[in-house]
């Protein structure tokens, strides 16, 4: 009998690549999800179309309101690499709305960066390659090198400082409540994807 031979990550983000879709595509995509009052996966609910909607209108004010320091925008205009950050992700996530847009806004400012877009739920493959803590928790950002193939970085689900919020606040109460979730939100919005931009110029700095 024949075993199966396990597939590296390498091969597996390969062949899921030609099924992503640009971040505009993304965008559209949410936006008329948020118009039929539904969401992306296989299960719809009142809850996943309620966030759904939420992170349409989070998603376009981010996309016009997020700003790059000019210290920033050096280092990644300095990343000399060629990469598709690739994010796995589904419509009502709250912490992909809030972190997306930053991806797009400083793949615009290089060349060298393409950010493609891939649904969780219709690649279990993918995410079970990128497990966070055991989970399939998302955005998950990979970061590929266009002329090797191989997989350089990944990143996700949430931002470094949001990620000691929610570790602590585990720690400390067992499980996240839905006022710990209202919290997180506040800090994003005090936050501006300032923490995000920093970690990902970070994962950039070292690729170099």
């Amino acid at each position: 009998m024949k075993t199966m031979v396990e597939k590296s990550r390498e091969q597996i983000v390969q062949e899921a690549l030609p099924k992503a879709i640009t971040y505009q595509s993304y965008r559209q995509l949410m936006d008329d999800h948020a118009a039929q009052e539904t969401s992306t996966g296989p299960n719809q609910t009142e809850a996943l179309t309620n966030y759904t909607m939420l992170n349409q209108r989070r998603m376009k004010r981010l996309d016009k309101t997020t700003k790059i320091q000019e210290a920033e925008i050096a280092k990644i205009q300095n990343f000399k690499g060629d990469v598709t950050w690739l994010v796995i992700t589904e419509s009502w996530c709250g912490d992909a709305a809030q972190t997306m847009p930053v991806m797009q806004k400083i793949a615009e400012l290089n060349d060298g960066i393409d950010v493609k877009v891939i649904l969780r739920d219709e690649n279990l493959e993918l995410i079970d390659a990128f497990l966070y803590n055991g989970g399939r928790s998302i955005p998950k950002l990979v970061a590929i090198d266009n002329t090797s193939g191989n997989v350089l970085a990944d990143w996700g689900p949430r931002p470094s400082e949001a990620t000691k919020m929610v570790n602590d606040y585990k720690e400390a109460h067992g499980k996240l409540t839905p006022e710990f979730k209202q919290d997180l939100q506040v800090w994003y919005n005090k936050d501006k994807g300032q923490n995000t931009i920093e970690d990902l110029v970070s994962l950039l700095e070292n690729q170099n």
